[in-house]
């Protein structure tokens, strides 16, 4: 092979793009083939256990060494059940239940029901302390507000997770926690000095590294006392001096998507690709609907800054012996390590779990006994950020999933109604209302309903399914997670135990 065909295959072997359909099309076949270095798969791309098995192996079979990415953190962000919502408890449930054997047991499930499927990296866990309760894209992916109690929760679920022979993947370095913008959407800014990063958002990624996470994530977000002109994906002092450097990691760093637009809103994904391999990520992101035609121009850019100068050879070269190496490495872990039978259907034990972990304001539990037969079901109809996407969640996923548990029942006795504007609302007169909605405090129509209910109705219960507000105003049940497992824990306490 000549050296520019070398260097060619190197940079493939940086890129892990998305794609769109259930199949894996041919020119990603290809580009397999070429030493492209692997494939995230997104929840649209899901749609049987059989399928996502065959869109693997296919994977596979075009290039043995590929790596094979899903983001499944359990709880709200799941992609493995993406069409019916996850039977498993997410991170900030773990947290409040701080059962570090359970946590382990959990992310053990996670990792053998990806590895089932044929993934070899789980983009999880999510490492972020959730300092600001207003915030959009973490919030119940968080495994609470204590930097220790969340990095004991980490350690634990890395332990698990990377104990199928799925590595696991800290994210998002150096923390997302402290911040009320959403990377996907925009570039947060978190004005923390370095001092207070390793007082708080840095200790979850120590104890990661530490449990041995043979990946992190970075993150897209501004941090102008470390370095004022670039997110950390595009950041040499971040990726290079802080993570390689003062923590100490050798592992491989993965970038957040590089089509959302704290990475590259203004300067594009090309050159947003150049920047985070030359600031030290090993497996770039690109997103969940990359094209061939995207690919072309992503290459084409890593070439051209090489040959300009702007971007060192062995720089690629480096990045791209990580990323096979941890392939290879993975590969002889799987042959070491036998699969289960599979074990990750809802079950009651889980349920009450989670149950045992909501936050029930005093006197929620005797209107729930009063209530007899009478209750009426208000969805709120809240957009949920991009990480979780359209995935049924909450009671409605529950009731979807299994209505005949529910026939009968207080839950069914009703027709539930969903809305999210305070107008030309009614509900049955001799019924308690019960509102279901995800972080109600941030949004003013979800708080509209609730005020207006709560005056013609003063014993209407709120759940909130999401991140509550500090003062739980708009919680009278917080669950600390929207999960179909969450939704069946809620189920029984509404119900009184179900049938």
């Amino acid at each position: 092979m000549t050296e520019s065909g070398a260097l060619r295959r190197a940079v493939a072997a940086t890129l892990l793009p998305g794609f769109v359909g259930t199949a894996l099309p041919g020119w990603l076949e290809a580009r397999l083939r070429d030493g492209l270095g692997g494939v995230c798969v997104f929840g649209p791309n899901i749609e049987s256990a059989s399928q996502l098995r065959e869109l693997t192996d296919a994977i596979y079979a075009a290039n043995p060494g590929a790596i094979i990415a899903i983001d499944e953190e359990g709880g709200d962000v799941t992609r493995l059940y993406y069409a019916t919502g996850s039977p498993l408890p997410g991170n900030a449930i773990l947290g409040r239940i701080d059962d570090l054997d359970y946590t382990r047991s959990i992310a053990r499930r996670i990792g053998f029901d990806v590895r089932r499927a044929g993934f070899n990296l789980n983009l999880a866990p999510d490492a972020d302390v959730n300092s600001s309760p207003d915030n959009p894209v973490i919030g119940v992916r968080s495994f609470g507000t204590s930097p220790e109690e969340v990095a004991a929760q980490v350690s634990a679920w890395t332990d698990g997770l990377q104990s199928t022979a799925v590595a696991a993947c800290a994210k998002h370095f150096p923390g997302h926690g402290d911040t009320n913008v959403d990377s996907h959407l925009a570039l947060p800014v978190v004005n923390r000095s370095i001092e207070q990063l390793r007082e708080r958002e840095l200790v979850p990624f120590m104890a990661a590294i530490a449990a041995g996470t043979r990946a992190i994530m970075s993150s897209h977000i501004l941090l102008p006392q470390l370095d004022a002109d670039r997110p950390a994906t595009l950041s040499r002092r971040i990726l290079g001096d802080l993570l390689r450097g003062e923590l100490g990691f050798t592992g491989l760093i993965a970038s957040d998507a590089l089509d959302m637009a704290g990475a590259s809103g203004v300067i594009g994904i090309p050159e947003a690709a150049v920047r985070a391999l030359d600031a030290g990520c090993d497996l770039l992101c690109i997103g969940s609907e990359t094209t061939a035609e995207q690919l072309d121009e992503i290459e084409g850019s890593m070439l051209a800054a090489v040959a300009a100068g702007r971007l060192a050879a062995d720089r690629v070269r480096d990045a791209a012996s990580r990323v096979i190496a941890l392939a290879e490495e993975l590969s002889v872990a799987r042959g070491d390590i036998p699969i289960p039978a599979a074990d990750s259907e809802l079950s009651e034990s889980d349920a009450r779990r989670a149950l045992d972990s909501f936050a029930v304001q005093p006197g929620v539990r005797d209107t729930l006994a009063r209530s007899a037969e009478s209750l009426q079901i208000v969805n709120l109809d809240t957009q949920a950020n991009k990480a979780i996407g359209c995935v049924p969640w909450g009671l409605s996923a529950e009731l979807a999933a299994d209505p005949a548990r529910y026939s009968g029942t207080k839950l069914t006795a009703r027709p539930s109604v969903s809305t999210n504007a305070p107008s030309g609302l009614t509900v049955d007169p001799h019924a308690v209302p019960v509102v279901i909605g995800r972080d109600i405090h941030r949004s003013p129509e979800s708080r509209a309903v609730v005020d207006r209910l709560r005056e013609g109705h003063p014993n209407t219960i709120v759940v909130d399914m999401g991140w509550p507000g500090t003062d739980r105003a708009y919680a009278d049940v917080a669950t600390f997670g929207g999960s179909r497992l969450a939704g069946r824990a809620l189920a029984d306490l509404l119900n009184g135990g179900a049938k």
